[in-house]
C-alpha cells in the first residue's frame, strides 16, 4: 500500500465508513496488512507485539498453520451450508464441547452454537426465559457481555445502552468482589467476603425486593457472571467467593450462567475459567478463540434438564450462520491442537513469569497501583503517584505511545499492541499468545519500561 492508496483509502473511509464501530477508538486509524505469531505489521512494515490478541480471540497466535490447514481443508469441500443442514464437524465439535463441560462441571448437557457471542448471550436470556418463565437476572456492575440489545440489557455500563430505548428488564447489578477497590471499603484478609454477604441479605426478607418468603419464590431467575472480569479490567475474584455465591443460587432455584467468552479455552490456565473457583454453571457461554479468530462461531453449553428437545425445541432460536461448517471445523480444530499441548502448566508458568516480572517493574514505578493475574489474564491498574487514584489519562497515554512509537527490543525494533479496560479505563489488560514465550514477555516488559520512564520522568 503506497502512501497515495492509503490517502485515497482514508478519504473513502472517512466518506462511506460508519464511526459506530471500534475503529476509530485509535487516531490515527491502523493498517495492519501481515501477521504471525504474536505480531502484527503495519502497511508500512512496522513490526507490533501483540499483548491483546483481538481481545482474546487468537489465543494460539497468528497465521498458525495447523487452522490454516484446518480451513483450507473445509473450504475445500463445503464452505457454506444453510445451518438447517447438519455438518460432520458441528456434531463432532459439540461432542468436543459437551464432554468438556460435562467432565469439568459434573452434568450431562448439549451444545447449541451462533456466531458472536452477544448472539450466545441472548440464546441463553431466551433458555433463561423459556424455563423460567421470565428473564429477570443479576449481573455484576463492571460486566461487559455484549451490544446486541438483549446483551447491553445485562451490561453494567448505561454508555451502551444509552439512546436504545428503554431497558425494562435490566439486571440487577450486584458489585463486584473488586478487592483493590472494595465497594464496602473494606480489607480482603479480614473482610470474611463481606462481599458475599451482603448478596445473601437480598434473601433474608421480603422487603429487600427479591423473594417471596411464604414459599421462597423468587423474581430473579439467574445470575450472569464472568469468572474474570474482562472488560471491567481482568479482576480475579477473591478464594472463596463465588462457591459462596452459588451457594445460595442453588438455595433458591436460581440458575448460574458462566460467560466464559473471553476466558475460555486456556486463558487462565484451565481449559474454563470456573475450573478455578469450584463452581457447577448451569450454562456455559463460549465464543472467542474457539475458531483461533479466524471464522466467528460462537455458542453456549446448557445442563439436559434445560436445554432438551422437549424444553427448547426446533426453532426456538436461529442465526443463518450458526454453526457454518468453517467455523466447527476449526472450532474441531481448537479442541484437537489444546489436546497436543499442555497448557495447564505452560500458561501459568508463563503469566506467573510476567506477573513476576511486573511486580519487579512496581517497585520502580509507584503509578502502577495494582497487578494481578491469572495464567495468561493479566492487570495492570495504572494509578497516580499515590498508587491508589486512578489515572486513565496515563493508561492512555500508555497505549497511545506503545501503538506510535519504535522501541529496540531483543528481537529488534517493534511497537506494541495493548487494550485498556476497568471501571475508570486505567487498567492494562494483558491477553498474549498462548503460544507466547520469556523472550517476548521480557521485551514486553523492556518496553512498558521505556514507556513509563518516558512519561513519567
Amino acid at each position: 500500500m503506497n502512501e497515495i492508496a492509503l490517502a485515497e483509502l482514508l478519504a473513502l473511509e472517512a466518506q462511506h465508513c460508519s464511526h459506530g464501530d471500534t475503529v476509530h477508538y485509535n487516531s490515527p486509524i491502523r493498517f495492519f496488512e501481515h501477521c504471525d505469531g504474536s505480531y502484527l505489521y503495519d502497511n508500512i512494515g512496522k513490526r507490533y507485539l501483540d499483548f491483546q490478541m483481538a481481545y482474546s480471540a487468537v489465543n494460539f497466535g497468528y497465521r498458525n498453520g495447523y487452522f490454516e490447514s484446518a480451513n483450507i481443508e473445509q473450504f475445500n469441500s463445503i464452505p457454506q451450508i444453510a445451518s438447517e443442514y447438519v455438518s460432520k464437524y458441528k456434531i463432532l465439535l459439540s461432542q468436543k464441547l459437551a464432554e468438556s463441560c460435562n467432565n469439568a462441571f459434573g452434568q450431562q448437557g448439549r451444545i447449541h452454537f451462533n456466531v458472536g457471542g452477544a448472539q450466545s448471550v441472548d440464546d441463553s436470556l431466551k433458555l433463561v426465559s423459556v424455563n423460567k418463565g421470565n428473564r429477570s437476572v443479576f449481573a455484576f456492575e463492571g460486566s461487559y457481555h455484549g451490544r446486541t440489545l438483549g446483551a447491553s440489557s445485562i451490561t453494567s455500563s448505561y454508555r451502551y445502552r444509552r439512546g436504545f430505548g428503554s431497558f425494562s428488564n435490566r439486571a440487577n447489578f450486584i458489585p463486584y468482589p473488586y478487592c483493590f477497590r472494595c465497594p464496602y471499603g473494606k480489607e480482603r484478609e479480614s473482610c470474611n467476603l463481606y462481599c458475599a454477604q451482603q448478596f445473601e441479605r437480598l434473601f433474608e426478607n421480603e422487603y429487600q425486593t427479591i423473594i417471596d418468603t411464604r414459599d421462597n419464590e423468587t423474581e430473579y431467575n439467574a445470575f450472569y457472571i464472568e469468572p474474570i472480569q474482562g472488560t471491567g479490567g481482568y479482576i480475579i475474584p477473591p478464594e472463596g467467593y463465588f462457591a459462596r455465591i452459588a451457594k445460595t443460587l442453588k438455595q433458591y432455584d436460581i440458575l448460574l450462567v458462566a460467560d466464559e467468552i473471553q476466558m475460555g479455552f486456556y486463558r487462565t490456565g484451565k481449559m474454563w475459567a470456573c475450573e478455578h473457583f469450584d463452581i457447577q454453571p448451569d450454562i456455559v457461554l463460549f465464543g472467542k478463540s474457539l475458531t483461533n479468530g479466524l471464522n466467528p462461531l460462537s455458542g453456549l453449553w446448557a445442563k439436559e434438564s434445560l436445554i432438551n428437545p422437549q424444553q427448547f425445541p426446533p426453532g426456538s432460536t436461529h442465526s443463518s450462520f450458526a454453526s457454518n461448517p468453517l467455523g466447527c471445523r476449526l472450532g474441531y480444530a481448537s479442541f484437537t491442537w489444546m489436546e497436543s499441548k499442555n497448557y495447564e502448566e505452560t500458561v501459568p508458568e508463563l503469566g506467573g513469569y510476567l506477573l513476576d516480572s511486573i511486580k519487579t517493574l512496581q517497585k520502580e514505578f509507584p503509578v502502577i497501583g495494582d497487578t494481578d493475574g491469572l495464567g495468561l489474564a493479566i492487570r495492570i491498574e495504572i494509578c497516580h503517584s499515590d498508587g491508589i487514584t486512578p489515572n486513565r489519562d496515563l493508561a492512555h497515554k500508555i497505549k497511545e505511545t506503545a501503538l506510535n512509537d519504535s522501541f529496540e527490543v531483543s528481537t529488534g525494533q517493534t511497537g506494541l499492541v495493548l487494550d485498556i479496560g476497568g471501571y475508570f479505563k486505567n487498567v492494562l489488560t494483558l491477553a498474549p499468545s498462548l503460544e507466547t514465550n520469556k523472550t517476548e514477555i521480557d521485551d514486553f516488559i523492556l518496553i512498558i519500561q521505556k514507556i513509563l520512564q518516558k512519561l513519567t520522568s
